[in-house]
């Protein structure tokens, strides 16, 4: 099982069996409440009709269509529907299956971006400690997760990592960003320094890092990446995996923190998690230097046997018109406030050394237990889910990211919960 302590869940086993709104069902008959969104991804609520019936009648219709010199109407439209949510020329999108894939689409993209422009030179990527971007070869090396890492030998050669920006001395129990740390985005300058710019084709970031424990960037921090990375002329790539559709109360964190990087992952929220599907957009300049040669020579060698499915496809689209229909973002975007100041509410109690929160996601740092690190945050987790409450549980972390229909009163219930939990720990 992924991510999973296996030999423990085999003997205490945790199944689900149906999802309605804001619940699940577990296989003994009770409710739980979704404190995570499924895995960051269940934006509208569970087991939406409209996505069942889009989906039912896209099999129906097309079941697949092959994505290799052919196309099929649905991809398209969602391409135009998807470009219309971004600023600027972000115009273009690549689709995959997960998170993990569109990060080596653009990890790739970047490269060859370079190498068509006459610098291939530039194949050094730089990610970030704590960072987290998937499980291929290409999102491991760049990611900065210990655990996700080490098992696995010496991964992709010429990656760098910068700083992350946690720091509970300077920034602990911040509501939103944090004042202290745009100062670290400086140490793409040592990296440059070190490397040279002529050998970086690409930084990547999550706005907000989610797996490593919900880091929200300090202000200025993202946008002094951006000013670095556009003065050595670096792309700067916004893995947006978690960020992205709605879960700050904009439709990304791009249109939130007003910075345009020159690509963007998605994936998790863009089917409401019904199907599988990821994305990547490019800016056009990029897309436009791949455009060269005879015009039937296939441009960019890349691409998966599912990129732009048509069942995912028609997933996206029917998730998109509830995102729209509904409000879903400015009612993420309304409830922002009275969801920080719940959090804050933990503020004191024990073994609580840190509440961050930033749109609808919150994280609660608790002071590890000396000789075993996560063992609290995992006790919280089993027994939140035994009081009927669903948490995320990284490292001494708990995670919180929950459906973006959340009401004021499934929030009251939730810390009310994680509170009553928390004394017990």
């Amino acid at each position: 099982m992924p991510f999973t302590a296996n030999r423990h869940f085999k003997a205490n086993p945790r199944l689900f069996v149906a999802a309605q709104g804001m619940h699940y069902t577990t296989a003994d008959g009770r409710r739980v409440l979704d404190g995570t969104g499924g895995l960051w991804c269940v934006n509208a609520g569970h087991s939406r009709p409209e996505i069942a019936q889009a989906i039912h009648d896209q099999v129906m219709t097309l079941d697949y269509a092959p994505a290799f010199q052919m196309g099929h109407p649905g991809a398209f439209e969602l391409a135009d529907r998807l470009k219309n949510m971004m600023p600027g020329d972000l115009d273009y999108i690549f689709y995959g299956n997960s998170g993990s894939e569109a990060v080596e689409t653009a990890l790739k993209i970047a490269i060859a971006y370079h190498r068509m422009r006459g610098e291939a030179s530039r194949t050094r990527l730089i990610g970030r400690e704590r960072g987290y971007h998937g499980v291929c070869f290409g999102g491991t090396s760049v990611g900065g997760i210990a655990p996700v890492r080490k098992f696995f030998g010496s991964l992709l050669p010429g990656v760098d990592h910068l700083p992350h920006t946690h720091n509970l001395e300077q920034n602990a129990f911040s509501r939103g960003q944090p004042e202290w740390g745009a100062h670290l985005a400086d140490e793409l300058e040592r990296l440059v320094a070190l490397h040279d710019a002529s050998t970086i084709a690409a930084v990547i970031v999550e706005p907000i890092a989610g797996s490593t424990g919900v880091l929200i960037p300090p202000k200025g921090y993202l946008e002094r990446l951006r000013a670095i990375c556009d003065k050595h002329g670096i792309l700067l790539i916004f893995d947006e995996v978690i960020t992205g559709f709605g879960r700050l109360g904009s439709s990304f964190a791009v249109n939130y923190f007003g910075i345009q990087p020159d690509l963007v992952t998605v994936a998790k929220g863009i089917t409401n998690g019904t199907v599988p599907m990821g994305a990547v957009f490019a800016r056009k300049g990029i897309y436009d230097a791949f455009m060269q040669g005879p015009e039937a020579a296939v441009e960019l060698f890349h691409g998966y046997t599912y990129s732009g499915h048509p069942v995912a496809c028609a997933a996206a689209l029917a998730t998109l018109d509830i995102y729209q229909k509904e409000g879903i973002f400015d009612r993420a975007h309304s409830l922002s406030t009275y969801w920080e100041d719940a959090i804050h509410s933990l503020k004191g109690l024990p073994h609580v050394i840190d509440l961050r929160n930033l749109g609808l996601v919150g994280a609660i740092e608790f002071e590890p237990i000396p000789g075993k690190p996560g063992s609290r945050a995992f006790d919280c987790f089993l027994r939140c889910y035994e009081q009927g409450l669903l948490i995320r549980q990284t490292g001494d972390i708990i995670a919180l990211s929950p459906p973006l229909i959340i009401e004021k009163s499934h929030i009251d219930q939730l810390f009310e919960t994680l509170s009553s939990v928390i004394q017990t720990l």
